[in-house]
């Protein structure tokens, strides 16, 4: 037996190593900061929403260089989200908040990049937000930094400045539902995979970016992530 044509694996760079985080899927939070959520329109400690990114959407960027992402197609409003991410280490269904902390392989700084425009008309019409959210190109990622000990990031600050100024600036501890409690509710629905990734949210501030901007995010403890739109 043969593959038609060979298999396209996504994967990330890992901290420190030349080691590469294979991913399986992308999972994000919708609205997980209060502020954010005000500023979508909405408010209240509503229940945990998901939505996908395809696995190939990662754009990974190695420690200390800057990636290039192209300026996506279709849009004329592509908005920056900046977000702690999760990598999954292991399979689990059904994993209590208590246990949550034993699945996460490693976190790493994530852009959900968004074309807010056809997002918007997704919303309006009620349809799906793929051409959105899943594009090419569409998560950005820094290099995964493995759980030294079991316990979750809770806390720390989460930044991000577009030509130097700064556009976003919050605190993982602001997350609405935290990093166990996101992992505990989202595995009732899937079966969480060693590769999965999961985009936490992102803080109040998200706005629009054009061909030529730099963006550099930053997480307490995880380094800096650099794209350039070209």
């Amino acid at each position: 037996m043969s593959y038609v044509f060979p298999p396209v694996a996504a994967a990330v760079p890992v901290a420190g190593s030349d080691a590469l985080f294979p991913v399986h899927r992308i999972y994000c939070v919708g609205r997980n900061y209060v502020d954010h959520a005000k500023e979508m329109g909405h408010s209240g400690r509503e229940a945990p929403f998901f939505f996908m990114k395809p696995a190939d959407a990662v754009l990974p960027v190695a420690e200390g260089t800057t990636g290039e992402m192209p300026y996506p197609s279709m849009t004329k409003n592509l908005h920056h989200e900046i977000e702690l991410v999760v990598a999954i280490g292991k399979d689990g269904k059904d994993i209590s908040v208590e246990d949550a902390a034993s699945y996460v392989w490693g976190y790493a700084i994530g852009l959900d990049m968004t074309r807010r425009d056809l997002q918007a008309e997704a919303k309006e019409l009620g349809r799906p937000w793929c051409t959105g959210k899943g594009f090419d190109n569409s998560a950005p990622i820094s290099a995964i930094y493995p759980v030294a000990q079991t316990k979750l990031i809770n806390e720390g600050n989460i930044h991000l400045d577009v030509n130097g100024a700064q556009r976003q600036d919050s605190d993982i501890r602001k997350l609405i539902w935290n990093v166990a409690e996101t992992i505990a509710y989202l595995s009732k629905f899937y079966e969480l995979k060693a590769g999965d990734l999961i985009f936490t949210g992102t803080p109040e501030g998200v706005a629009a970016v054009k061909q030529g901007d730099l963006l550099e995010g930053r997480i307490a403890g995880l380094g800096s992530l650099k794209i350039k739109l070209v």
